[in-house]
C-alpha cells in the first residue's frame, strides 16, 4: 500500500538517497567514535576542561547522528514493507514536502498534529 503519488521510479530514487545517507552516517559515526581529543599526556586544568568540553560535544553530535540514522533505517524499512508515504491513522498519502523533511514520517501533518495534541487514541 505505497503512496499513490510516489512512482516506483521516485521511490527507488528516495531509497537510493536514504541508503547513501545511511552509509554517510555510518562513516561519520565511526569517525567520531575513533576521534581522540587528548594525546594521553599529562594535561593542565585548562587542557582537561577543553578535552572534557570536546568529548561532550562529540557525544552530543554522535547522539544527533544516531537519531538521524535510526530515522533513515525506519524509512528504509517502510519502503521495503510497502507502507512508505501512507499515514498510519487515516491511510491517506503523506505530502512529499513532509516526507522530504521527515523521511520516516508515519502520519500526515493533520494526523500528526492531532496525535501530538491528544496522544494515541485509547
Amino acid at each position: 500500500m505505497a503512496h499513490e503519488g510516489i512512482t516506483q521510479k521516485k521511490l527507488e530514487a528516495i531509497k537510493k538517497d536514504l541508503e547513501a545517507r545511511k552509509f554517510e552516517l555510518e562513516q561519520e559515526m565511526t569517525g567520531l567514535y575513533q576521534e581522540k581529543f587528548s594525546d594521553d599526556q599529562v594535561q593542565d586544568s585548562a587542557d582537561e576542561a577543553l578535552t572534557s568540553t570536546m568529548e561532550s560535544l562529540k557525544a552530543s553530535l554522535h547522539d544527533t547522528k544516531n537519531i538521524e540514522y535510526k530515522r533513515v533505517l525506519q524509512a528504509l524499512g517502510m519502503i521495503n514493507a510497502g507502507s512508505y508515504g501512507v499515514c498510519v491513522d487515516c491511510s491517506k498519502p503523506i505530502s512529499d514536502k513532509r516526507l522530504k523533511h521527515y523521511p520516516n514520517a508515519t502520519r500526515c501533518l493533520v494526523c500528526q498534529e492531532t496525535f501530538e495534541e491528544h496522544g494515541p487514541e485509547v
